[in-house]
């Protein structure tokens, strides 16, 4: 019975690790894991800066009043706009 089942293990267990579910498949979910991994981290990133402007926007009127112009096209009311074409 040992001798089988050791027999066994010695055909089965290469067979499963050379199967399109083994190795093939765990390196394939290694790599999908890492570019999981850098969106995540990128995606991190992203939103610190989101949450930093949002506070930036909450506590500085200077901040405001970029988005206002920058963002929204605003202007205060003593300015005149002059628009050239390209």
């Amino acid at each position: 019975m040992p001798l089988g089942l050791l027999l066994f293990s010695m055909v089965s267990v290469p067979a499963m690790v050379l199967s399109p579910t083994g190795l093939p498949r765990l390196r394939h979910l290694q790599q999908e894991e890492r570019k999981t991994d850098a969106q995540l981290a990128r995606l991190t990133r992203e939103i610190q800066e989101l949450r930093a402007r949002v506070e930036r926007i909450k506590t500085e009127p200077t901040a405001v009043e970029r988005v206002a112009r920058d963002e929204l096209g605003l202007v205060r009311q003593t300015e005149v706009v002059l628009q050239f074409e390209k």
